[in-house]
């Protein structure tokens, strides 16, 4: 069986959890890289905080590789009974050359909004691991940027603004998705 993958990538609160909620819709299958570090944290007995969650998979790149979170996902991609799957949460062009190896159609979907727009969302949304204030937030995004995650939205195969409402970021993405399944 052919597998379209397609990876989702984006600063935190631009809008991922929006498309994962989109593609459950349509019965995709969602593997999300930051519950690699989320159970690694687990494993660990530490609290998943910011700070935290961004020592764990500056940690796991040191140790296993700037492509190690792909790595472990890998073999879940290829257990799942789907001919279409989802990677949520991109990080660097490492990780999009280790897909591309195991899937040579990889496509990278990026998904942006201002830093202001994500301050906002991520404050409302309150998940543990989201800033609790400007400071947080800027440091986060400053760790993401470190690993490689603005080269992979600056490269990515297709590019959706999301700066304004979830009906529009939906509308877009189902263009967007039409268009990735059509290429395939």
């Amino acid at each position: 069986m052919k597998k379209t993958v397609i990876g989702l990538v984006g600063m935190p609160g631009a809008g991922k959890g929006v498309i994962r909620e989109i593609l459950h819709r349509y019965g995709f299958p969602v593997v999300i890289m930051g519950d690699e570090v989320r159970a690694e944290a687990k494993r660990r007995n530490l609290e998943p905080t910011p700070e935290n969650l961004g020592k764990i998979m500056l940690q796991i790149r040191s140790e296993e590789g700037s492509e190690a979170i792909a790595r472990r996902c890998i073999p879940k991609i290829k257990t799942l009974d789907s001919t279409v799957v989802i990677v949520d949460g991109l990080r660097s062009l490492h990780e999009v050359r280790e897909f591309r190896r195991e899937f040579p159609n990889f496509k990278v979907i990026a998904i942006h909004a201002s830093p202001k727009i994500r301050f906002e969302r991520l404050f409302k949304r309150g998940r543990s691991d989201d800033p609790k204030d400007w400071e947080t937030f800027y440091m986060r995004d400053q760790r993401e940027l470190s690993v490689g995650i603005g080269e992979v939205i600056a490269t990515a195969d297709y590019m959706i603004v999301n700066d304004s409402s979830i009906v529009r970021l939906k509308r877009e993405f189902n263009r967007v998705l039409e268009k990735v399944m059509k290429d395939e």
